[in-house]
């Protein structure tokens, strides 16, 4: 039986659609989850909370899991390339994100560690397990933050860049930044031959010797 042009489109669309929710699926199990979910000052987990909050720290928890991924895939002695000079390498792109997780939460009134300076943050160490500690660190810093937060905040208004926004807006920021370097991650890291680790299931086999 021939397909009409809209039928075939429609049948395109469809393959797409369960693609899409195949690689999905495949992202949230792969995402390590967290030591110890963290709890709220109720004693409700995280992965209990609804409504905005809930669904930022679903996805913060699937870009944690892929930054903590690459940064153990990535060989030690890598750590300080980078592609040119003047651009950051690829440890300073982890503790860059690690400073922004511990220092944005200060929008929402919550303090970083004690001790945490964001000027030179990204250089201040070069050592692969205590960047990889220290990303988790951030994000579970982060995480808790938004996790302790009442749900009545999320529209509570503030000043970002120069424009009225909220903490909900933040969120957006926090995603974005974060996914903006994990591009970048990826890119430095397949440029040392590194195949990021959720993704090497899609790559094709190699021959055997």
């Amino acid at each position: 039986m021939k397909l009409a042009f809209p039928q075939i489109r429609l049948f395109a669309a469809l393959a797409l659609a369960f693609a899409l929710c195949a690689s999905h699926s495949r992202a949230l199990r792969q995402a390590p989850a967290p030591s110890q979910q963290p709890q709220t000052k109720t004693g409700v987990s995280a992965d209990a909370i609804p409504g905005v909050r809930g669904e930022f720290l679903n996805e913060l928890k699937i870009q944690e899991g892929k930054f903590v991924q690459l940064a153990q895939a990535i060989p030690a002695d890598k750590y300080t390339w980078r592609p040119a000079e003047g651009v950051r390498s690829i440890s300073e792109v982890f503790l860059h994100v690690s400073a922004a997780n511990f220092n944005l939460p200060r929008n929402f009134g919550v303090q970083p560690p004690a001790g945490f300076k964001v000027q030179g943050f990204d250089k201040s160490t070069t050592d692969k397990d205590k960047i990889i500690q220290t990303l988790k660190d951030s994000y579970a810093h982060l995480r808790q933050a938004v996790t302790d937060m009442p749900d009545s905040a999320v529209e509570t208004p503030l000043d970002w860049f120069g424009a009225k926004s909220t903490y909900r807006g933040v969120f957006f920021f926090i995603l974005r930044h974060g996914a903006e370097h994990l591009g970048q991650s990826i890119a430095y890291a397949r440029s040392n031959g590194v195949v990021p680790p959720w993704s090497s299931e899609f790559q094709p086999l190699k021959p055997k010797p």
